[in-house]
């Protein structure tokens, strides 16, 4: 689990592959920022722009570290496997941590194209094109992941070809994640709200009090 609140921008400094075909995924090498790798160990869990991956080897001198990535989630996600590419980092939650965002799976959901990146003010606003299937867990005030960072909705607008979400960024978000290498046309990875997977459920299944539909016994998965 995460919270969404990045703890580092590392960079894709090498990607290589697994195999010969498609079908294999690849390993990629990620370098991180000065003392991050001090408390992770070999299996720890550590979300890259949002999807949670495995550490698989370390090398703590050259502050660098490996993860497997397999060819189905390089089709779910985006932004993974570019060399030289900027990545939010964040380290699995401890069960003593503040949860300063939100609770987060880093299991991506979809693939967003981003319409606007500008400033604002002293802000910037970023516009992100959500997949029509995640619609329905959009909300105004409600949560979102982008690339791992957990973000309030300041507006949705429903589109023939999806939902298309308003967010502000602070200068401090810009500043300190991989979300200031943003443009127009970039694709970012999208986890939807926890409790909205889970009362789309409830409704679905008419568990809700008052909803018509199976019982509570009904329809267990």
């Amino acid at each position: 689990m995460f919270t969404g609140i990045i703890t580092g921008v590392g960079r894709i400094v090498a990607v290589r592959d697994l195999g010969s075909s498609s079908s294999y995924g690849k390993r990629l090498s990620i370098s991180t920022p000065e003392a991050y790798l001090d408390d992770v160990g070999l299996g720890d869990s550590i979300a890259l722009n949002g999807a949670c991956m495995t550490v698989t080897s370390l090398d703590l001198p050259e502050r660098q570290f490996t993860i497997d990535i397999s060819a189905e989630s390089l089709d779910k996600t985006a932004g993974l496997a570019e060399p030289d590419g900027q990545v939010n980092l964040e380290k699995a939650l401890r069960a003593h941590d503040r949860l300063g965002g939100h609770i987060v799976s880093g299991h991506v959901d979809g693939i967003g194209t981003v319409s606007r990146f500008a400033p604002v003010g002293e802000s910037w606003e970023l516009r992100v094109l959500a997949p029509h299937a995640l619609a329905r867990f959009l909300a105004y005030k409600g949560s979102i992941t982008i690339n791992g960072v957990s973000l309030t909705v300041n507006e949705v607008t429903d589109l023939a070809d999806g939902s298309e979400v308003s967010i502000n960024l602070i200068p401090h978000t810009v500043e300190n994640t991989a979300l200031g290498t943003l443009r127009e046309g970039s694709t970012v990875n999208l986890e939807i709200d926890t409790v909205a997977r889970y009362v789309e459920r409830m409704l679905q299944a008419g568990m809700l009090p008052g909803a018509g539909g199976a019982s509570k016994k009904d329809n267990h998965t």
